[in-house]
């Protein structure tokens, strides 16, 4: 079974750091994009980064947050430190064997079930 299973997520206070894992498992990512994106309280679903041979962020976690993946346990990681309370949201994990955009979600084709992220001011 091809699956992405995310981890990490907890509550944590403003200023702080989190790490957040996503293991990939059922198929060779070594050539895929491993990217993280995050949806808020009542809002759409965002891009936060993506990695592949290149690392690209969103500007609203530029410095803050560092996508890092380990292709020999097939794990994409994401280190979060100065952590903001609007950084609070779901985030999932997510894989993309052809693309062209990896900020655009429609160009994923595999996702974890997220995991939940609060920061507290």
């Amino acid at each position: 079974q091809v699956q992405l299973v995310e981890s990490g997520g907890t509550t944590v206070q403003a200023g702080g750091s989190l790490r957040l894992s996503c293991a990939a498992s059922g198929r060779n990512f070594e050539n895929a994009v491993l990217a993280w994106f995050r949806q808020k309280p009542g809002k759409e679903r965002e891009f936060v980064a993506a990695e592949k041979d290149y690392v690209n962020y969103a500007t609203s976690v530029k410095g803050r947050f560092t996508i890092s993946r380990d292709d020999g346990k097939s794990t994409v990681y994401l280190q979060m430190n100065s952590l903001k309370p609007e950084d609070t949201a779901t985030y999932y994990c997510a894989a993309a064997f052809s693309i062209w955009d990896v900020t655009r979600e429609s160009q994923y084709e595999l996702w974890g079930q997220g995991t939940q992220v609060a920061v507290s001011s």
